[in-house]
């Protein structure tokens, strides 16, 4: 019966192989002249020296001078690093590679990369993380990359992956190191990761032979049981390894554990037991590799055993390699003894050494190996690994519930949110990312708050109708209840889960802890608490990313194995940086940080801001300087701008395309039959196309002002009053108010200025000045900018983007812009600085709004996927296009609807005289403003330029942004760095 299961297992094995059983490939080493060379100029003592691993600290260097006498001693085969820095670290393999006469094979346990060990290298997501992915190739490229990253600092082989099935919650030591409960998930898993470091050329170690999974204790401090059958531990346990194996994996290390069911004495540790190493390993899963032992300074085997017995009887049972004796001197020599009186024997010792040399000669150590200092750091950090960190975080990120299909979060305009974040007193990486998406609310419940604070808390986010919750402070391991207080429990009972999307940031198994959780409308688990998980949490949640990962454990009688919903993306800007979309960062970086400090330097501006968005994420976004010269308030992403003509792409503009996808609108009627005043004029047959693209013969502006203005320098008082009454109620500045009526006035004289005679492209303010009404009066809607708020704003979650925002922001938000000392006579901050749009009681077409650069980029994104953002279609794809085309090409006139275009032949252009970048394609679009505002939009390269400055600060004269052309050098920047892409490594 054992042997027919074990021969269906070895069936199942080969199936998932599609081949034959795979050797591991340095056993064809195994008669290398190199390898034999060794071997022959070898004692007995340094072929059994071969068999050892000595530890070794690149934190603390006090033991460098014992491992160099080790070394020099007892010529081990192998040293494994524990914690340190990988410049010590590298340092020291490289005196230790000198010291030793045979070439040493330097291990270390990275298992979720060489941060398991080394701080300032990658962390890459814990194998229980990797379980919940569904995108297998990503977890090869980690193991890879791993691979890739341990040859870089020296390291050979890597004691990963974990291929223990984790059945136990309450597993003190594997849990989040395993893949999961499913042994052909994990299988694949874990031989994907080892596949990958090998391919590295790096060899990889399976782990903790036969199953440390179904565990409650740790072997670190005792001597754990795994009460499971035969049977059982054939047909689930040993699946992972058995498949593996089959893989070709190098090695496989031997667990300390007492497993009765294949080792008669209670005694014997697994590691030690040549019933499971010799003959189940070895002999029924036909293993050819190196086995190695855990370490055996243990208290599982140390407590046990003397050092020396110990090494004898770990050699007896099978295994090639053995891992920190903590006696090294009387290990050996009882193994020495043992081949003397025959209880090893000398043809097994040279069998084991002639695979390590092979090992050796496949690592490539036949050549002399010394770690290169300069730039390690860097390398072990290279952007491109981040881009599979960042990936895999995603993809495991993995949604348990999802009531009614509540994620992706769709009406946004709907939503009153707060953020709650549970067991931290700062405000987290969760709770800035969600702000990007929607105006909120964060409140905070760090360890130790008093009850009756909490209460308060709870009480006041009663108010919103959606929360978003973080779980934040939690332990990875099961001991300690992984670290969930009974506080930090009583908090989450009492939240409102009708209304609350709960991240879990930790182990999933804790939920088992507050069961209530389950009830949340939405609950989410990232399997580890760090940034970069509750930004992408955060992401998925308002559909900027997918959610795909699905539970690889079984928490509940609800949350069993591979629950997990798909949360779709809806188009909503991602944040990521620029290597996930092949842009090298350290280029981008060093092209636009130079041009904006050339600015800076230059006094073009006081401050300016940058944001670079490609592929639907935001890649770069930066902020220069400060709001004045006298460097005070330095600019942050939550300043806001005035727009300046940004605002006729952003207020009228989307209106007049929603009418026009509505069927409201006839673009190549007269703009008269919207707007009766110009009945009777010479304006009667102007068509709202021709104003839009700026060829209706209007005049550019009219200073409406200047005429108002006394020649002592007074305002007229039959129209400005300094403080507001029921006449004098249209606020045009802090302290200036303007008579209603004269509003009037103002569209009177744009109706009875004369048209230009000829027709040809001049940009003109006047049309947009009157559209606010025409989209009153078509929409049916009596307030512009409710109509703007209700239909694009709102929904977009751009909360700062507003006429007039001194009536919701405090003034040190607003960007200053000129200090007008003709016509307002005061510092323009939070007042619309264009003139004509401030008589509008600062409402207007052509200037007005104000917004940050982030609130701006969603409605600029949006024009990008014509129409399309966050799972909504504002404005009809065939709309979006026809604006968005020049529309009087033979009259050198470039504009399209309202947007600006490239020059005509821009590509021919010296990029001196170009506008935009050269690059630019004909079908991109966008628009600038007065104030040092641009914004520019390619759909062809899917690229999102956005410049912000205050270059009018304090006086308009300033031209030095023009004279330097930075505007199209930043530009052509990207371009250039779009098309350079990553270097090669």
């Amino acid at each position: 019966m054992r042997k027919s299961l074990l021969f269906l297992i070895l069936c199942i094995g080969l199936l998932h192989s599609g081949k034959a059983q795979q050797k591991p490939e340095f056993l064809k080493f195994m008669n290398d002249s190199w390898v034999n060379e060794k071997f022959d100029k070898m004692s007995l003592d340094e072929k059994i020296g071969q068999l050892f691993i000595i530890q070794a600290y690149s934190r603390d260097t006090s033991y460098t001078q014992s491992v160099l006498s080790d070394i020099a001693q007892f010529r081990v085969g192998g040293v494994i690093f524990m914690e340190g820095h990988p410049s010590i670290q590298a340092s020291l393999t490289n005196r230790f590679q000198q010291a030793s006469a045979t070439p040493l094979i330097i291990a270390a346990d990275a298992e979720f990369g060489l941060a398991f060990r080394l701080d300032s290298t990658m962390r890459y997501p814990v194998q229980m993380a990797l379980g919940a992915i569904e995108n297998d190739t990503l977890i090869y490229q980690m193991g890879k990359e791993i691979g890739q990253q341990c040859r870089r600092i020296g390291i050979h082989l890597n004691f990963a992956p974990v291929a223990d099935l984790n059945s136990n919650p309450k597993n003190p030591v594997i849990g989040f190191r395993s893949f999961g409960e499913d042994k052909m998930h994990a299988a694949r898993k874990a031989q994907l990761y080892a596949q990958g470091m090998q391919d590295a050329v790096t060899l990889a170690c399976a782990k903790h032979f036969p199953g440390h999974g179904d565990t409650d204790s740790d072997s670190h401090l005792t001597l754990p049981s795994v009460l499971l059958s035969e049977n059982y531990i054939d047909s689930v346990s040993l699946v992972p390894f058995q498949y593996l194996i089959d893989h070709g994996i190098a090695s496989v290390m031997t667990a300390h554990l007492q497993v009765p069911a294949l080792e008669k004495d209670k005694q014997i540790p697994s590691s030690l037991s040549k019933d499971i190493i010799q003959k189940k390993l070895k002999e029924q899963l036909a293993f050819e590799g190196l086995v190695i032992t855990d370490a055996m300074n243990m208290h599982a085997v140390s407590k046990r055993f003397t050092p020396g017995d110990a090494a004898v009887k770990a050699l007896q049972a099978g295994n090639d390699l053995i891992e920190i004796s903590p006696n090294l001197e009387k290990a050996i020599s009882s193994v020495k003894r043992a081949i003397q009186k025959g209880q090893i024997s000398e043809e097994e010792i040279n069998l084991k050494c002639k695979k390590v040399l092979a090992a050796k000669r496949w690592l490539g150590l036949n050549r002399s190996e010394f770690i290169q200092q300069k730039n390690l750091i860097e390398d072990l950090n290279n952007k491109k690994y981040e881009v599979t960190r960042r990936d895999l975080l995603q993809k495991s990120i993995t949604v348990l519930t999802n009531q009614d299909k509540l994620l992706p979060l769709m009406r946004l305009d709907t939503l009153k949110t707060a953020t709650l974040a549970i067991g931290s007193g700062d405000e987290t990486a969760f709770q800035q990312m969600a702000a990007n998406y929607q105006p909120m609310e964060h409140f905070n419940i760090p360890a130790n708050t008093p009850t009756a604070e909490v209460d308060k808390i709870l009480k006041e986010i009663s108010n919103y109708n959606l929360i978003l919750v973080g779980i934040h402070g939690m332990k990875l391991t099961a001991p300690g209840n992984y670290g969930l207080s009974e506080a930090q429990r009583k908090i989450i009972q009492k939240l409102d889960f009708g209304k609350t999307v709960l991240c879990w940031f930790g182990n999933p198994y804790a939920i088992n802890l507050v069961p209530e959780a389950e009830k949340a409308r939405a609950l989410i688990v990232t399997y580890q608490d760090d940034q970069l998980n509750q930004q992408l949490a955060a992401q998925g949640i308002y559909g900027a990313i997918e959610l795909s990962g699905k539970l690889p454990v079984n928490v509940s009688e609800q949350l069993t194995i591979n629950t997990g919903h798909i949360v779709p993306k809806i188009d909503r800007l991602a944040y990521s940086f620029p290597e996930h979309v092949g842009i090298s960062s350290k280029l981008l970086e060093h092209k636009i940080d130079s041009l904006a400090m050339v600015g800076l330097n230059a006094k073009a501006y006081p401050g300016c801001q940058v944001l670079i968005a490609k592929n639907g994420e935001v890649i770069y976004h930066k902020c220069f300087g400060y709001y004045t010269y006298d460097s005070i308030k330095p600019v942050s992403p939550e300043s806001i701008y005035d727009l300046a003509s940004v605002s006729k792409i952003s207020g009228a503009l989307p209106a007049l395309m929603k009418l026009h996808s509505d069927g409201k609108l006839n673009l190549d009627r007269p703009f008269s039959d919207y707007w009766t005043s110009f009945k009777g004029c010479d304006k009667e047959t102007v068509t709202v196309r021709e104003i839009l693209a700026h060829q209706g013969r209007l005049v550019p502006f009219i200073p409406f002002y200047k005429e108002l203005i006394r020649k002592n320098g007074k305002l007229q008082s039959s129209v400005f009053r300094k403080n507001p009454s029921d006449r004098f109620d249209l606020r045009v500045s802090s302290n200036l108010y303007e008579k209603r009526e004269y509003v009037q006035h103002i569209y009177d004289e744009i109706r009875n200025t004369p048209l230009r005679k000829k027709t040809e492209y001049v940009y003109s303010d006047l049309g947009f000045m009157i559209f606010p009404e025409v989209i009153k009066k078509i929409s049916g809607d009596p307030d512009y900018e409710h109509f703007l708020k209700t239909n694009f704003y709102g929904p977009l979650g751009a909360g700062t983007i507003c006429y007039n925002p001194y009536r919701f922001f405090p003034i040190d938000r607003f960007i200053p812009t000129e200090y007008d000392d003709y016509f307002r006579k005061e510092q323009m901050q939070g007042f619309v600085h264009d003139e004509g749009a401030s008589m509008l009681g600062g409402v207007s077409g052509n200037a007005g709004l104000f917004a940050t650069v982030n609130d701006i980029a969603k409605l600029m994104q949006m024009y990008m996927q014509f129409g399309w953002y966050g799972g909504h279609q504002y404005i009809s794809i065939s709309t979006m296009k026809e604006f968005q085309r020049i529309q009087y090409p033979q009259n050198d006139n470039r504009r399209g609807l309202g947007f600006d275009k490239p020059l005509i032949d821009n590509y021919k252009n010296e990029l001196k005289d170009a506008y935009p970048a050269v690059d630019a394609s004909k079908n991109s679009f966008g628009h600038s403003g007065f104030t040092g505002t641009f914004v520019w939009m390619d759909p062809d390269s899917q690229l999102l330029f956005i410049y912000f400055t205050n270059r009018v600060y304090p006086s308009r004269q300033n031209s030095i942004m023009f004279d330097l052309n930075l505007r199209p050098q930043m530009h052509q920047a990207i371009y250039d760095c779009m098309k350079a892409g990553l270097p090669n490594h």
